[in-house]
Order: structure tokens, then C-alpha cells, then sequence
């Protein structure tokens, strides 16, 4: 909206959440995910989803895995996505953290029909990032009604009110591992109430009316 207004100030507008998509298919139990991917019904299971890439700080999420080792009993990390960059520095900071035991590698291509058994089978996504505008695992969560632990930065925040939908933390380990701890203290039927109301802003009808409303204007 600010770049809008940089080069006309006259014309209607408004500002709408993009709408989800729902082409990765509708939400699974997260005991039917857990069976397809062949991980174990029972523990704590924390995600990071998408291409592996520098800025979003899969990194700094391992080194709060560390410090999780002795705070939270029975936990698994799952990885989900290609490594976009060279895959040796990120095998080698496992091992000299020596959580190799908390992680599920998932380091493939995900096919689009895959993905929901992703975000189905675990109780919380993490967004790690360094830095970012917005992301695409946002909206996805969103459509498989998963709580969000992101990092302040960019526009993550906005998209994730803290307390509702998600937890808001820094971008260091042991902000992300204390937010992994307060995730895992109120429960993750906490944020579900929240994530379905603020999924109402995403809805496809929503942007309709939106267009059709500045259209009589």
C-alpha cells in the first residue's frame, strides 16, 4: 500500500491477505501423517519446511535443538526440503552439536501431494529466519491449521499474531528454544481457535468482495 500511494494518492485501494491455495489437498490426522511418512506416533515433533537456504536460519534452529536436548523429553526436529546451498557445513554443525539422535531428514524433493503429511504430522512449524519479507510456508500453515513459531523480522510478525496463531521470537537460539518451551506449555490446541479466525482473512471470497466493492467505487 505505501508503494501504491507513492504514485497515486486518488485511485480507491485496499490492502488484502493474498487467499491461501488449496491445491496441496485437505488436512490429515496427525496419527494418518505420521503412518505415511513412517515416523513414530508417539513424541513431540517441531518442522522446518521449505528449500534450504542461507537466510532461513536452519542453523540457528539446530543450536536451539541443542539447548531443547534437556528441557523438552522426547522431541524430534524434522527437516523437510532441499538443500539449496552446500549440504557438508549443515551435516557437520549436527554432529558437533550431537543431535543427530533428535533429527528426521527429510532433505528431498517434496512433491506437491506430499506436503500435507508434512505439516500434518507435526504439532508446530518453526520459521527461523534471518531475515525475510514474507514466506510462502505462512499460508500453508495457515491451511493445515498448524501454530507458528516465527522470528521478528521482516513481515513474519504480521502475519502471525503473537499468542493466536503463533509465538514471535528473536532470531537466536536460545529465543527460539524458549519459544519451543512456551509452544509446548500452552498446548497446541491453544493457538487452533486463533489460527481458524485469522484463516477467514485468507479466504478467496474475501479478496472477491474486496475487488468488487472498489470496482463501485
Amino acid at each position: 500500500m505505501k508503494d501504491l500511494r507513492t504514485f497515486t494518492t486518488q485511485q480507491p485501494a485496499v490492502m488484502v491477505q493474498h487467499p491461501l491455495y488449496d491445491n496441496f489437498g485437505a488436512i490429515v490426522s496427525k496419527e494418518a501423517a505420521r503412518q505415511h511418512l513412517n515416523i513414530a506416533q508417539a513424541g513431540k515433533i517441531i518442522l522446518f519446511f521449505g528449500f534450504i537456504r542461507k537466510y532461513k536460519g536452519l542453523d540457528i534452529l539446530l543450536q536451539a535443538v541443542q539447548r531443547l536436548k534437556s528441557e523438552i523429553p522426547d522431541f524430534k526436529l524434522l527437516v523437510a526440503g532441499e538443500f539449496y546451498e552446500d549440504e557438508k557445513g549443515y551435516q557437520e554443525l549436527i554432529d558437533e552439536l550431537g543431535i543427530r539422535d533428535q533429527l528426521i531428514l527429510k532433505t528431498n524433493f517434496i512433491a506437491d501431494n506430499e506436503v500435507k503429511y508434512y505439516l500434518c504430522a507435526a504439532d508446530v512449524l518453526v520459521q527461523p529466519y534471518k531475515n525475510a519479507t514474507q514466506s510462502g510456508v505462512t499460508p500453508l500453515a495457515y491451511h493445515f491449521e498448524k501454530p507458528m513459531i516465527v522470528t521478528n523480522v521482516g513481515g513474519l510478525p504480521a502475519l502471525v499474531p503473537h499468542g493466536k496463531s503463533g509465538l514471535v521470537c528473536e532470531p537466536d537460539p536460545q529465543s527460539i528454544m524458549l519459544a519451543i518451551k512456551e509452544f509446548y506449555e500452552l498446548g497446541e490446541d491453544h493457538f487452533i481457535p486463533h489460527l481458524r479466525s485469522e484463516k477467514l482473512k485468507y479466504s478467496w471470497t474475501n479478496i472477491v468482495e474486496a475487488i468488487i466493492t472498489l470496482s463501485e467505487q
